[in-house]
């Protein structure tokens, strides 16, 4: 069985062939369909075609532009009008991930973190980075050992690019901070090339603790700012005619643990 996964498009997102192919790879063994949003919500009345998905991918982009808020726009049409189908997707035990304005999306939908459960309820959002300019660079990223996450299960470190002018996540106060923590909710965290916690330009955008992304409880909603797309293979490094890199990109196994987990799981 090839887990099916729905790669959310339309109204601005521009990472959506990327995220299609790398759920897609050979090597992944996922079988991906790019769909317009407006098509999955005039579905609904034949019964959605969610629920034919096993992993709901919103990817990176501009969705209607940021006119008022990176990510608002689309969490508000999304979420008041699948919002039933998308918390049965939910409690099917299916996968979703958010990259970059995707993140943003699930952050302001409520689906991120959802601490202790509470999904559709806003405890965080991603603002204007402390820079006041879009950040476009690799970033070195930890991946929290206590994460539920299962998007991360395995790998230690990541090295992937940012591009993002909103992206510094904030925390409706420091009793959410910690419970991110507590909760196992925080599932990357920017650090410098030694690995440890370090200020700009390791930390792009001024996040809180460094959170780059986030899990729900579960471990099966993700969210990051990062783009994981963005390195499948070796040549995606930015310096891999100068340097030793990895044979192949690290973005890859990101992936891989979502489709494995729903071969095992689904």
């Amino acid at each position: 069985m090839k887990p099916r996964v729905l790669v959310l498009t339309g109204y601005g997102i521009n990472c959506d062939y990327e995220t299609e192919y790398a759920f897609s790879m050979r090597r992944v063994g996922g079988t991906a369909e790019r769909v317009h949003v407006n098509d999955i919500i005039d579905s609904r009345a034949k019964g959605t075609k969610l629920s034919k998905y096993h992993i709901l991918a919103v990817p990176g982009g501009f969705s209607y532009g940021d006119d008022i808020g990176a990510g608002k726009a689309l969490a508000n049409k999304l979420q008041n009008h699948l919002r039933q189908h998308l918390e049965q997707f939910i409690r099917d035990g299916k996968l979703i991930i958010g990259i970059c304005n995707g993140f943003q999306v699930l952050v302001k939908m409520g689906l991120l973190p959802a601490i202790a459960g509470k999904y559709g309820e806003q405890h965080v959002t991603l603002m204007y980075n402390d820079s006041n300019k879009f950040e476009d660079r690799w970033v070195y990223l930890a991946v929290n050992p206590k994460s539920h996450c299962i998007f991360t299960k395995g790998i230690d470190t990541m090295y992937l690019p940012v591009r993002h002018g909103e992206g510094k996540l904030v925390a409706a106060d420091f009793g959410v901070l910690a419970q991110l923590h507590e909760g196992g909710h925080v599932a990357l965290q920017y650090v410098n090339k030694e690995g440890k916690l370090d200020g700009y330009p390791s930390n792009p955008n001024g996040s809180q603790d460094n959170i780059a992304g986030l899990c729900d409880p579960t471990g099966r909603i993700f969210g990051l700012m990062p783009h994981p797309e963005a390195y499948l293979f070796p040549t995606n490094h930015p310096r891999w005619t100068r340097e030793k890199v990895p044979r192949e990109g690290m973005g890859v196994a990101v992936f891989r643990n979502a489709v494995k987990y729903v071969k095992e799981n689904l």
